[in-house]
């Protein structure tokens, strides 16, 4: 396969144009697709402005849990974006709704995750056990804990083993960064108690999980082909398009190369550089 040069589509362009035609709202990763760590990607405004402009809604979706919505709506207008908590769905919001809606009555939790995370959870009513054999959670949470201890993971791993339900936030293996380093995510985390314990979690939240997209379809009165998902990862951004029925946009500015692209099987629906390419389409499909 050619190396891609804008975008590329298994679809024939008419019915490409045809379908990008249908989208009426834009559900956007944020790590790899929008930015990269704490680089604004410098094409996100103007595709954002441009949406505005085609009347087309945008949603801000995101595997990472590290953070509370506050923090993450202070990143975003730290780098220019002005957004609100209603445009805002985390994994850790994801997370507390399946909470409450499988276990009603659980009210204390050992979260592995970052404290701004935990925040999110003791804002929605919950309890934030300690790392003590005595302090018996009703609900393990794995997450992506970039402030991860040793006695914390021994902690996790011993309540997993005692069969107390157990749920990770998102399966992504790293997180996207600027930084010469790799971002062990939740996906690698959970994968560490698995060979320690013999246990997967319960149920793994986030994206592919397609109900990622159920409160977009909801909130705005939409139906799934007219919800655009674009993301940097074939196995949760285009994944949880694919489950969802939307439009899965593959985008190559974060964590998928070009040749891990070029090999995916089925192909995403789009594949483009990054949000530029997209937006390009989009105008051409719209007749701006």
């Amino acid at each position: 396969m050619a190396t891609i040069d804008s975008y590329r589509s298994p679809f024939p362009h008419e019915e490409l144009l045809e379908r990008a035609r249908r989208i009426r709202h834009v559900a956007l990763d944020m790590d790899g697709t929008i930015y990269m760590g704490m680089s604004l990607f410098p094409w996100t405004k103007r595709f954002l402005s441009d949406l505005t402009e085609m009347g087309i809604g945008y949603s801000f979706l995101t595997n990472n849990p590290s953070k509370s919505i506050a923090d993450y709506l202070h990143k975003l207008e730290t780098l220019g974006i002005e957004a609100t908590r209603e445009e805002m769905y985390t994994t850790a919001l994801a997370t507390i709704d399946y909470i409450r809606s499988h276990y009603p009555t659980a009210k204390r939790l050992f979260l592995l995750g970052t404290p701004s995370m935990i925040s999110e959870f003791e804002a929605a009513g919950f309890e934030s056990t300690a790392d003590s054999a005595d302090d018996v959670p009703d609900v393990v949470v794995a997450a992506f804990d970039m402030t991860l201890t040793y006695p914390r993971l021994c902690r996790a791993a011993w309540w997993a083993s005692q069969g107390i339900p157990y749920i990770a936030t998102n399966p992504d293996r790293v997180c996207p960064t600027d930084q010469p380093v790799v971002l062990v995510d939740c996906g690698s985390i959970c994968k560490c108690l698995e060979h320690a314990t013999g246990r997967t979690p319960d149920i793994v939240l986030g994206k592919p999980d397609p109900n990622m997209l159920t409160g977009i379809k909801e909130r705005f009165g939409l139906r799934a082909d007219e919800i655009a998902m674009v993301g940097d990862r074939i196995y949760t951004d285009v994944a949880m398009a694919r489950n969802a029925g939307a439009l899965g946009v593959l985008v190559l500015s974060g964590e998928t190369t070009e040749e891990v692209a070029s090999a995916a099987d089925p192909q995403p629906d789009v594949t483009a550089l990054s949000l530029k390419e997209f937006g390009e389409l989009l105008k051409e499909a719209h007749g701006k």
